[in-house]
């Protein structure tokens, strides 16, 4: 990360997760429409989840509170991905290479994070 963090905006991490949550509205505005209160909002609010706790750790003093939101953004993430695997076994979307490939980034980011802040306090 260069440059100085005045933000979770800042972060790459946070802005990846964000890049994510707009492909994940992108494709399922795609899906079944009676999947909307099912599958479509699922997807939607886990997607939502990840960047907004990254927001939320990156306000929080202590280190033991910030690495509390960040495995929530780590594990919603996890829920995005099955959903984008149910998906595709239900045909509502083909291999989508780019957002196979962001959440990917995403979970590599999330962890650099969360490394860091786990070697600031040992």
């Amino acid at each position: 990360m260069k440059g100085k963090i005045d933000s979770f905006k800042d972060l790459l991490v946070w802005q990846k997760a964000h890049e994510l949550v707009l492909l994940v509205y992108k494709i399922s505005a795609d899906f079944p429409r009676e999947e909307a209160y099912g599958l479509t909002s699922q997807i939607r609010r886990a997607a939502i989840s990840i960047p907004a706790n990254i927001s939320e750790g990156f306000k929080r003093i202590s280190n033991k509170e910030k690495l509390r939101f960040y495995n929530i953004s780590q594990s919603s993430l996890e829920e995005v991905r099955y959903y984008i695997l149910l998906a595709k076994d239900l045909k509502y979307i083909g291999q989508n290479d780019e957002l196979e490939s962001i959440a990917i980034e995403v979970s590599k980011l999330q962890n650099s994070l969360v490394k860091s802040i786990l070697n600031r306090t040992t």
